[in-house]
């Protein structure tokens, strides 16, 4: 509702027939996502630019929520750039495409910076969970990024309740289908093309239950398409047999999904690899039973805003979510720019763009960015020999943000992770007992904060404390007021790696 409001506001402010300030002004606005865009625009563009980020310093692209004032700005556009891969909360990104003037570039970085050098890597996920991790997700299809996939509840069937929702970073849980009271339009999940995301499934009783599912693809000024239906059986706190449906395909460990392709219309459970983006381990719902154990079962949090799914205290069967936050991704990490040498080939892709946009100003734009590069190959040497001096076996990053892969592959170091499937949920005596047996397993001397993902970090930051391991910081998605640019960002990081990695005294 936002995104059409907002769309509407621009089309009243006249964004279809906005000036183009590149052929008769000073400067090009050039409306980004991110600061950290924002800063590389700013080298290139120096004096011949006016840049406005649209998520604030110190915000969370993952999910910034856009105001009316936001699209009033972007409907002013030269030029646009935002990161995508599904960085960006997906009502940015519709925000963008619905209101940057015609006549004006709407860049994707990421998708388009291989092209100049940039190496992208794949969003692999693997948890170790001792019950199955299973998510939704969107496949093929060759649509606008600003389309919308909806994943509504059509049936249900079952001795108890389905709850289908999400966690959000401040323990908010966003309920997407609830069979409590029938189903309707509201029980339904939304995604952009490509993506999956995490949530949870809870049962309130155990036995068999159906729940089934239809898809609709909304495109940009289309009418909206039905793309088919299926039914999923899960056995909860049963053994699969009692699902009656001999010879079935048993998902109850590892990473799968429920999903959508839009080439087909289907909808099938599929193991994730890649986040189903293969299509050799497709399945057919009817051929599947999900088994949700006696080992997936969870207490009902002392919290109202959990009442949906019964009393407090209340055991009930969840498949965890399992990360914190909400968390929709697509088949590649965005977090580009971890790696110095893809910040290089964004600045290459931006002289480019703004060259064309305004090429009486071409030679500034190049001349900035030789500049700027030579300065980038400065930082990747730089971080390079900070990080070589960690010993080999201390180079293990615990974050609680899954943003560093890129750091890791590029400069040699060991992302690790751990679990708690429910941020609102005090966490049990297990899952504080996991996160303490990977800290002294790896013999971790440090864990890393992002600064404005402090709210993700309670039980990290105890169980670090408790066991007298720094807590040290580390910028991933964000700067705050000590850091203001993306070289200082990675020299930060550099030097507080090495810092807090580095000595074995």
């Amino acid at each position: 509702m936002l995104v059409a409001a907002v769309a509407l506001l621009a089309a009243a402010c006249g964004s279809s027939s906005a000036s183009n300030t590149a052929l008769d002004g000073d400067v090009l606005e050039v409306v980004v996502s991110t600061e950290i865009i924002a800063d590389l625009v700013q080298q290139v563009g120096g004096d011949r630019v006016s840049v406005h980020s649209v998520v604030p310093p110190g915000g969370d692209p993952h999910s910034y929520e856009p105001t009316p004032s936001d699209a009033r700005a972007v409907a002013r556009a030269d030029v646009a750039f935002t990161n995508h891969l599904l960085l960006e909360d997906h009502a940015l990104i519709r925000l963008f495409d619905a209101n940057v003037p015609d006549e004006s570039p709407n860049v994707s970085l990421a998708e388009q910076a291989e092209q100049y050098g940039a190496n992208l890597l794949p969003f692999e996920e693997d948890l170790g969970l001792d019950v199955l991790w299973l998510g939704l997700a969107v496949r093929g299809g060759d649509v606008p990024r600003s389309s919308q996939i909806h994943l509504h509840g059509v049936s249900a069937e079952g001795p108890g309740d389905i709850a289908v929702y999400l966690t959000d970073a401040f323990g908010q849980p966003d309920v997407l289908i609830d069979t409590r009271d029938g189903l309707d339009a509201d029980d339904v999940a939304t995604l952009p093309p490509g993506a999956h995301t995490h949530v949870n499934w809870a049962f309130t009783a155990p036995g068999v239950y159906e729940l089934g599912l239809g898809a609709t693809l909304e495109e940009p000024d289309a009418e909206p398409v039905e793309l088919g239906q299926a039914t999923f059986t899960f056995a909860v706190g049963v053994p699969a047999d009692d699902a009656d449906l001999p010879g079935a395909t048993v998902l109850d460990e590892g990473h799968a999904d429920i999903a959508v392709s839009l080439d087909t219309g289907g909808l099938f459970p599929c193991v994730a690899r890649l986040s189903c983006a293969d299509e050799v381990d497709d399945l057919r719902a009817d051929d599947v039973v999900i088994l949700v154990p006696d080992e997936a079962l969870e207490e009902v949090p002392d919290d109202e805003r959990f009442a949906f799914l019964g009393e407090p205290g209340t055991l009930v069967h969840q498949l965890p979510q399992a990360v914190l936050g909400k968390h929709v991704h697509g088949v590649i990490d965005p977090h580009l720019w971890q790696d110095v040498r893809n910040a290089s080939a964004y600045v290459q892709l931006m002289t480019d763009v703004l060259a064309e946009q305004a090429p009486q100003w071409r030679s500034e734009f190049e001349a900035n960015r030789d500049a700027y590069l030579e300065e980038l190959d400065e930082l990747h040497a730089y971080v390079t020999d900070q990080l070589a001096a960690i010993p080999a076996d201390r180079r293990h990053l615990i974050t609680t943000h899954d943003a560093f892969s890129y750091l890791a592959d590029a400069y040699g170091l060991e992302v690790a992770g751990f679990v708690v499937p429910n941020p609102a949920q005090e966490p049990s005596a297990v899952q504080i007992s996991r996160l303490t047996d990977t800290l002294r397993r790896l013999e971790v001397p440090a864990v890393f904060l992002e600064p404005n993902l402090v709210a993700r970090a309670n039980v990290l930051r105890q169980v670090a404390e408790d066991h007298d391991i720094e807590v040290c910081r580390i910028y991933g998605d964000a700067f705050d007021p000590d850091v203001q640019s993306y070289v200082e960002m990675m020299r930060h990081n550099a030097d507080e790696l090495l810092r807090c990695l580095g000595s074995t005294a």
